[in-house]
């Protein structure tokens, strides 16, 4: 079932939003005291959005930043911006991998505001780079902190945002191999049963989303991306390159966020905040 929030809630989120977007980033990891009824603070879960930072994935566009306009000069501050969609943390819309599918432009206000749960692998990720989330991991997970919520963004934290930065060639130390100086690609993922398992068991259903601190919810192994294609068909999305997931709770937090909704896009550079109790 779809969440429902009332006209005030919604005010008030998207308040604390906006005053947090504005807050220095000095302060990212850190969270921000809110008012707003439910949570008491508010975090960023992205990167800052820098193209001398963030680590260009092969093949897309070049990220560039250049200023048009300066305050001596023209008496305000303007930069150029130019970027793929899928810069930096971002999310995807179902029509990244499929025809006819929803665009950026097509969601609804509701999907950018969805409780969280954070899954915890960094274990299973520093012994296996590769490591793929199982049915058994999710399993345990409820175990230990009860039912997920349904239509939820399902958040897998495998601490791999540690080496975020940009690649200085094979064999380094790079976001792309988690730190581990492999070659190719490598980083934990979500395991194609276990994102069946997730969407039979109404916590993705027909609306959820994955989330992960590395450059999707595919193991680096999967040059398919099984698990991202199909966690996008549906109404369903995924969130990439977060960051900060230790500052939430396993469960009882929510998250928004927001990017340029781009007609026909296929997703956006985000900037996404959690919301704890």
């Amino acid at each position: 079932m779809r969440r429902v929030l009332s006209l005030g809630s919604v005010a008030a989120i998207v308040a604390v939003v906006a005053y947090a977007a504005g807050a220095s980033t000095g302060g990212a990891r850190r969270g921000t005291d809110t008012s707003l009824p439910g949570f008491g603070q508010v975090v960023f879960l992205s990167h800052v959005n820098d193209p001398a930072v963030v680590p260009g994935f092969p093949g897309d566009p070049r990220f560039a930043m250049s200023t048009s306009f300066t305050v001596a000069k023209d008496g305000f501050y303007l930069q150029y911006v130019k970027e793929g969609e899928h810069t930096g943390t971002h999310f995807s819309a179902p029509c990244h991998f499929h025809v006819h599918a929803l665009c950026a432009d097509e969601m609804d206000a509701g999907d950018f505001i969805v409780p969280a749960v954070v899954v915890d692998v960094r274990d299973q990720a520093a012994a296996d780079v590769d490591y793929r989330v199982t049915i058994a991991d999710l399993e345990a997970w409820v175990a230990e902190h009860g039912a997920m919520p349904e239509e939820a963004a399902v958040l897998l934290w495998t601490g791999c945002d540690e080496f975020w930065g940009p690649d200085r060639g094979p064999g380094t130390v790079s976001y792309y191999t988690c730190g581990s100086g492999k070659g190719g690609f490598h980083q934990p993922g979500f395991s194609l049963a276990a994102v069946k398992w997730l969407i039979g068991q109404g916590v993705l259903g027909d609306r959820g989303l994955l989330g992960t601190d590395t450059f999707g919810p595919d193991p680096g192994t999967d040059f398919k991306y099984r698990e991202t294609s199909l966690t996008l068909r549906k109404h369903r999305f995924t969130l990439e390159n977060l960051t900060n997931l230790q500052a939430l709770p396993a469960t009882g937090a929510w998250i928004t966020w927001g990017g340029p909704r781009n007609a026909a896009g296929s997703g956006a550079p985000s900037t996404v905040f959690g919301l704890i109790p």
